[in-house]
């Protein structure tokens, strides 16, 4: 059993912008499950509620350079799990959690090294692992302070760190001048330190002091070794590559599973498919459209709109799609253009088109549900979860074969393409279609994904293999 301390910028239940806090908000209890002693240090930002928690730190001073932030630590205990917020209101007090308006908090550079260096005052007062496994870039900078500003600390001795990248596109990259606010000198602005490009890079400090790095699938932990999905850090990873591997996340199935979803009105299962048509039917009203649409194949969308979700590539066949007589719903938001987009073919094709803007929990689950194919043509997918859900739904995808997206979608079970291109994507759409229009196989495909399974504790289990040969010293970090 290893004694492991998280440090996330997010995660679920308590709060939530993305994928990140799905996969520590699931992680850690999963852990704890398996047998694990875990905990997990997150900012209390002013969304988070906490009617159960304990204060346990009433004063924890916190210097960076010569700037003094006063902290507080509160403690809650959930699914097993020791949940630490850090409260300091002048930081995480705010109405949003990295910006507001779609303006990044200029002092984010100074929030989330606070972050990491009350992690390791919890380290040094609360809960001492042996495993500190940070999580992107918010939490990145727990590797240097540890390894390289309290290098001399023997509160720090046989820590083992491991940093977990979800997604490399986003990477805490900030102006030189924020270096004497973190309270760093400038010994660590070298190549093979935390300057990039004659800025600090959050990120790829990390991947410089971290023992280990780790990925959320196979796939992706092989592609950012590469220029076209390293962002910049493809060199220093294959220099790390003996420390790097790829995990693939799971999937929530307690609340991502048909048979007993309560955002749906019509159950179903791979034994009883009757509720899929009456989830179709259903969201063909919801979105008011015709129902006569139910006749047609209906595509689903949830997603952020950015070119990173292929975004780019529905766009450039949106007539030759609809050509194909099919129906679409959509829900998300992002890029401005994309929402016109969708606006724009909604008003188009009044029967067939119908999009949400925003985001919305139970309709995502109607959605996963009511559709018969869902798309996923991302330019790039760290792991993806929508993916899995489609499966355990019935709904088979149309992925690009990369990242989890890769590791997860067979020919078997969904309709995979190589080439980013418009072209290639409308071509995986209409074998789909074409498959479609085959009832039987069309069922049995579907059945197949839905006795697909990839469990938390799967995911776990091999976690806590990597912290086992993290804390012997293992020279093979792989599976």
């Amino acid at each position: 059993m290893a004694k492991i301390l998280m440090v996330a910028s997010e995660a679920a239940p308590f709060v939530k912008t993305g994928g990140l806090a799905d996969v520590v908000g699931a992680l850690a209890p999963a852990l704890a499950a398996s047998g694990e002693e875990v905990a997990v240090v997150l900012p209390k930002y002013r969304a988070i509620r906490l009617d159960r928690a304990e204060r346990v730190f009433h004063e924890m001073p916190i210097w960076l350079g010569a700037s003094l932030y006063n902290v507080a630590i509160d403690e809650l205990q959930s699914e097993g799990v020791r949940f630490y917020f850090v409260d300091c209101p002048a930081l995480y007090d705010r109405a949003g959690i990295y910006n507001e308006k779609n303006l990044d908090y200029p002092d984010n550079p100074v929030r989330f090294a606070v972050l990491c260096r009350a992690a390791l005052g919890i380290v040094r007062h609360l809960f001492r692992p042996r495993i500190l496994h940070a999580h992107d870039w918010p939490a990145a900078l727990v590797a240097p302070y540890a390894r390289h500003l309290l290098a001399g600390d023997p509160t720090f001795l046989g820590i083992k760190l491991l940093l977990t990248i979800h997604n490399m596109g986003y990477q805490g990259i900030f102006p030189r001048a924020a270096l004497a606010e973190l309270g760093f000198d400038d010994s660590v602005l070298s190549p093979g330190g935390m300057e990039f490009f004659g800025q600090i890079n959050f990120l790829k400090a990390g991947i410089v002091w971290s023992d280990a790095i780790n990925t959320v699938s196979p796939t992706y932990a092989r592609e950012i070794q590469t220029p076209e999905f390293g962002f910049g850090l493809d060199g220093l990873l294959r220099d790390r590559a003996a420390a790097l591997s790829g995990i693939l996340n799971g999937a929530h199935y307690a609340e991502w599973n048909p048979e007993h979803d309560p955002q749906l009105s019509h159950r179903y299962s791979a034994d009883d498919l009757t509720g899929k048509l009456s989830s179709k039917l259903a969201l063909l009203a919801e979105f008011g459209l015709s129902a006569d649409t139910g006749n047609r194949p209906l595509l689903g969308i949830v997603s952020r709109m950015a070119d990173q979700k292929g975004f780019d590539l529905i766009a450039a066949i949106e007539s030759e799609l609809m050509a194909e007589n099919v129906a679409l719903v959509v829900l998300g938001s992002g890029d401005p253009r994309y929402e016109t987009m969708f606006r724009e073919l909604a008003r188009s094709y009044p029967d067939r088109a119908g999009v949400r803007i925003g985001y919305d929990e139970a309709l995502a689950h109607r959605i996963e549900a009511g559709a018969d194919i869902f798309l996923m043509p991302s330019r790039y997918e760290p792991c993806g979860l929508n993916q899995m859900y489609s499966l355990r739904y019935g709904t088979p995808p149309v992925v690009r074969a990369t990242g989890g997206l890769n590791d997860t979608i067979e020919d078997s079970t969904g309709f995979k393409f190589a080439e980013y291109s418009g072209r290639a994507l409308l071509r995986a759409i209409r074998e789909a279609l074409n498959e479609y229009r085959s009832p039987d196989r069309w069922q049995a495909r579907m059945r197949r994904g839905m006795r697909k399974n990839f469990p938390w504790k799967v995911a776990a289990s091999q976690y806590a293999a990597l912290y086992g040969r993290l804390a012997e010293g293992s020279a093979d970090l792989h599976p």
